[in-house]
């Protein structure tokens, strides 16, 4: 991987991993419904990438069920999870996505996973236990169930984007918000009560908290993100994001005073040892002599 895009990914991930504090804080101390929270976000990703709607990326099913999965049923499922389940189990939890994403990209794309890579995951995913387990376990509440199923959708959906060609990121994201608003405020509609009292009682924080989650976390990271997997295999991606839990548990610690020992450094720094061996693995054979025959 390019160091520029490493950076990038680099960035996305510290988004990532402040918004899902940040969602935990809205859903969970400020009682903001999950469902009415991520249709206000998409609302506003929709609006604010209108000029790229059109026209439509073809084909148009594929689209709309990414979509559907990237958008609504990872978020959705994301925010009901993060009403029960603490960020350190939600962010053990979600790296189920991992696997996910090797196993579908194998299934879907017919990819390969190579030892070097093998074993970057395998410290990654090390790292993490290590940084979010504690004496008592993990145990998987209803809370965490949603949690594994937002895993999935995301992993499923962007395992699938591989499959879509000559689609503008920003044109994707647009339609990403399109039809992920509609679904998720009817739902929101039919099963939660109280959203637009819950948000006005918290006020301009709760309006800061979506324009935040909307415009920097979907429009520019979320953009970013899918511009690197049409660049990159998708098995390549999924245990560099491993990137986001351990922002997770840094912003939790600077933000919300969470204890941190010398366990979570360990785990951290091999965590990281484990994301530089997938992003420095040796390049193919084929690359190398087209440079010397450049030169």
């Amino acid at each position: 991987m390019r160091a520029r895009d490493f950076l990038i990914l680099l960035l996305v991930c510290l988004a990532w991993g402040y918004s899902n504090v940040l969602s935990k804080i809205v859903v969970g101390t400020w009682h903001v419904p999950p469902l009415f929270f991520a249709a206000v976000r998409f609302a506003v990703v929709m609006v604010a990438t209108v000029p790229w709607l059109w026209p439509m990326p073809r084909p148009r099913w594929r689209v709309a069920i990414i979509g559907l999965l990237m958008g609504a049923g990872n978020f959705a499922l994301l925010f009901i999870g993060l009403q029960t389940a603490s960020p350190s189990s939600a962010a053990i939890v979600i790296q189920i996505g991992v696997p996910f994403t090797t196993l579908l990209s194998i299934i879907i794309l017919g990819e390969r996973i190579h030892l070097r890579r093998g074993v970057g995951i395998a410290l990654t995913l090390a790292g993490v236990v290590l940084v979010v387990w504690n004496p008592e376990g993990v145990a998987l509440s209803a809370g965490l169930w949603f949690i594994v199923g937002a895993a999935f959708a995301g992993s499923l959906g962007a395992v699938m984007m591989k499959q879509v060609e000559d689609v503008a990121p920003l044109r994707f994201q647009a339609w990403v918000g399109l039809v992920s608003c509609l679904p998720l405020a009817l739902g929101s509609a039919l099963f939660e009560h109280g959203q637009w009292t819950s948000a006005a009682a918290v006020g301009w924080p709760f309006v800061a908290a979506v324009l935040f989650a909307a415009l920097v976390v979907s429009v520019a990271a979320h953009t970013s993100y899918y511009a690197l997997i049409r660049r990159y295999e998708a098995n390549l991606l999924a245990p560099l994001t491993l990137m986001t839990p351990l922002a997770t548990i840094a912003f939790g610690v600077a933000l919300t005073g969470d204890h941190l020992d010398r366990r979570m450094v360990a785990g951290a720094a091999l965590a990281l040892l484990g994301v530089l061996v997938v992003a420095m693995r040796a390049r193919p054979k084929t690359a190398l002599l087209a440079e010397r025959e450049q030169a």
